[in-house]
């Protein structure tokens, strides 16, 4: 995707006719060592991944503002300083959402499936553009209570409550939004997250899964003939947003480009 991005900017910009984006496997341990090395060799930013984000959190120069909360980094911009840390997974969800589903996080009912790094960076994005309210529903009952009392300071007024998937509580609101931030659907025997069923009146469903591009919850979605989407839009613009972070350039300009990459490495 970057890549691709990267070529069409330099048909208009010569500046990045040579930058490049690479992969690099690096284990857990030796990540710390990794940051130094990338700094000493002048790369300009760096996208992280599982468990990368939460382990380098506490090893940059500095935090965005809007990361804080989530406790996770997926995108590093080199500085005088050194690392400064964001995180972009958030603008990608409320763009996948609004592009896939035309809704806004703002003033929305959202259910939120997952307690983990995924459902937290969601859950973080959906306080801060003041959604209605905020339910999430989590099969551990301690790690759901703590990130509820982790994400409490940021409510500031709305309702946010938790609930076992199996036993959704009689008061959820109508209309909601039901975002999938768990691992369930990755497999075809996964068992669905939520019944659907038993939630009033669902406006959509979005799953951040995006390969398979249709799991078992969004199947069921279609099923009952609501909208919904997979994670892919949200890949693309959270990885538009991180070059924005690098380039200056508009994370609107280059998402339809790193679209269609994407969507032509998944067809192969």
């Amino acid at each position: 995707m970057h890549n691709a991005a990267l070529a069409a900017l330099t048909t208009t910009t010569p500046r990045f006719a040579d930058w490049r984006y690479f992969r690099f496997e690096i284990h857990p341990d030796d990540l710390p060592r990794a940051l130094e090395l990338f700094r000493e060799k002048k790369f300009h930013g760096l996208n992280l991944t599982v468990p990368h984000k939460i382990i380098a959190f506490d090893r940059i120069a500095a935090i965005d503002q809007a990361a804080r909360p989530i406790g996770a980094v997926n995108t590093l911009l080199l500085t005088p300083a050194g690392w400064r840390g964001h995180n972009t997974d958030g603008y990608g969800l409320a763009a996948a959402i609004r592009e896939n589903l035309g809704l806004d996080l703002a003033g929305a009912h959202v259910i939120l499936l997952g307690a983990g790094g995924a459902a937290r960076g969601a859950a973080v994005e959906c306080l801060q553009r003041r959604c209605a309210s905020l339910w999430i529903a989590n099969r551990t009952a301690a790690n759901l209570t703590a990130m509820l009392s982790d994400l409490a300071p940021l409510a500031a007024g709305i309702a946010l409550r938790g609930f076992a998937p199996g036993t959704p509580p009689v008061d959820l609101p109508s209309g909601t939004l039901v975002i999938n931030a768990t691992s369930a659907g990755l497999r075809p025997t996964d068992d669905l997250p939520v019944d659907l069923t038993r939630l009033p009146n669902v406006a959509a469903v979005f799953d951040m899964i995006y390969n398979p591009p249709q799991t078992p919850l969004l199947a069921r979605a279609t099923s009952f003939g609501l909208p919904s989407a997979n994670g892919l839009a949200m890949l693309v613009h959270q990885g538009a947003k991180a070059l924005e972070i690098w380039t200056d350039v508009p994370a609107a300009t280059t998402a339809p480009i790193m679209a269609a990459a994407a969507r032509t490495a998944l067809a192969r």
